[in-house]
Formats: structure tokens, C-alpha cells, sequence
């Protein structure tokens, strides 16, 4: 899944697709056809930074910056379009402009997501995050990590099911970076087969966090090679969708890493 950040301040590339501070369309689609070219299968459309400490922007302001890139998205590449968003008119807009994934930091919690998201139909992936991205960092607390996140995500499951999301519509994200601290991070991605019980895809994104300036003590733009570690960790703990900004380096990563899990070549054409 490569990330589109359709932002002025998100934490690593924001601002990227904007000229003059105005959103460029044209540039975003650029963006997305070379993660296409380079084997990304999703591409996440966000209009809403939720890095630590974000401030949450308008609907309207969110629709002006999703809305035009999921249309040409849709129009220009065959490729899935998954929508970052956790309102209910964004889902629903984004839906009718072609989008085929929900991706809700949130898990569908805001008022009429979650009847947003059954009326839409589409896919959904649930994502663990303590707190807010304005507080989330300030103390993260957890009795034990691993079973406080499942049963988190297990709630949140069972609300999807109830309200007439069915099951194998359902993906799960535990949420690195989002009201963790470092050693939950570490404890939850060395775990992350522990969440494979629950019997639904996992999504991971820890690409250019924090977690990795934790342990390297290196810049956002020079996280790639600790991010890759992290990568490789996930696909052997059984993650089914990577949600990262570098596409190439991370398509050579998940095709050495299932070769050696299988034991033969893997063939991606």
C-alpha cells in the first residue's frame, strides 16, 4: 500500500504534492502512478495529518484535498484506492468517487462512520490508537499491550459484524506510532503473530516513524533501512498489507522475505 498524504503537514512527506500551497492533482497522480510502476497494488489517499500532536482540519477542507485525487486516481491507474478518513461524508463522497478501501485510524468510532460504512459497502481496516493524535504521545498506558489491543480490536469487530459489515470485509491495523510508546511498538511487532489469532488480514505501517529514530537515532529521511527491518519482521510474523512510502525497496524486501519463508522463488508477475 503506498502512502499519499494529500497534506500540507503530515510527518515525513507533507506538503510534497502542493505548489504555491495549493494542492496539486496533477502531482499526486504522478506520485501514484510511479508507486503503481514500482508494485505498490493500494494507494492510501489521506487528507488529515494524524502524526503526534496533529491538529484536526475541517470536513470541508478534508473533501477539498480527497475528493479531486481519488477521482483522477480512479480515472488514470488501475489500482485500488483506499481513503484515510474517519468522517462519515468523506467515506461516503470518496466511495461514489471510485475509492475500494475505508482506512480508518479510528476504527470507525466517530459519529456515523460506521453507518457510513455500511451503506458504502466497501472494505474496512480497523486501527488500534490510544487516545487522539493531539494527546496520543504525552503517556501512553497499557496493563499488558498485546491482549489490549485484540480486545480492542475484537470490540470493534463485533460492532462492524452487528451493524452489517460482514467479517471477511474486515482488516486489522495495531497501530504503530498511535499512542504507543517505543517499547509497545517493539513488544507489538515481535509479537504480531499473537494478533493472527483473531483469523483476519493485518496491516502494518511503520514506515519513517518514530519507533525507528527510537532505536537507529536517525532522521525521517533517513529511516529506509531500519523501516525495511521492520518490514521483513512483519511479513515473517504474517502482516498481509504494507502501508509504506517507498515502494521498490519494499517490494525487494517482501519478495526476499516470502522466498525464504517458502523456500522457493516467489513470483510477483
Amino acid at each position: 500500500m503506498g502512502i499519499l498524504n494529500v497534506t500540507p503537514d503530515s510527518f515525513s512527506d507533507g506538503g510534497n504534492l502542493y505548489s504555491k500551497s495549493q494542492l496539486s492533482v496533477d502531482r499526486a497522480l504522478v506520485k501514484a502512478a510511479e508507486m503503481v510502476d514500482e508494485g505498490a497494488t493500494l494507494i492510501d489517499v489521506g487528507g488529515e495529518s494524524t502524526r503526534p500532536g496533529a491538529q484536526t482540519v475541517s470536513l470541508q477542507e478534508e473533501l477539498d484535498r480527497v475528493l479531486p485525487v481519488v477521482e483522477v486516481l480512479n480515472k488514470e491507474l488501475d489500482i485500488v484506492i483506499s481513503v484515510d478518513s474517519s468522517s462519515a461524508q468523506v467515506i461516503t463522497e470518496a466511495a461514489s468517487h471510485g475509492a475500494g478501501l475505508i482506512n480508518d485510524v479510528r476504527a470507525l468510532t466517530r459519529s456515523g462512520a460506521l453507518a457510513a460504512a455500511v451503506e458504502v459497502g466497501l472494505p474496512v481496516c480497523l486501527m488500534h490508537m490510544q487516545g487522539n493524535p493531539e494527546t496520543m504521545q504525552e503517556h501512553p498506558e497499557y496493563e499488558n499491550i498485546l491482549p489490549d489491543v485484540a480486545a480492542f480490536l475484537e470490540a470493534r469487530i463485533l460492532a462492524c459484524m452487528q451493524a452489517g459489515i460482514p467479517k471477511d470485509r474486515i482488516i486489522l491495523d495495531p497501530g504503530f506510532g498511535f499512542g504507543k510508546t517505543l517499547e509497545h511498538n517493539l513488544t507489538l511487532l515481535n509479537r504480531l503473530e499473537q494478533l493472527n489469532t483473531i483469523g483476519l488480514p493485518l496491516m502494518v505501517g511503520t514506515s519513517r516513524k518514530s519507533m525507528i529514530a527510537g532505536v537507529l537515532d536517525k532522521e525521517v529521511d533517513q529511516r529506509l533501512a531500519g523501516g525495511l527491518a521492520t518490514v521483513a519482521i512483519a511479513v515473517m510474523k504474517g502482516a498481509k498489507i504494507l502501508r509504506v512510502h517507498d515502494i521498490a525497496e519494499t517490494v525487494d524486501v517482501v519478495r526476499m522475505t516470502e522466498s525464504v519463508m517458502q523456500e522457493k522463488r516467489v513470483s510477483y508477475e
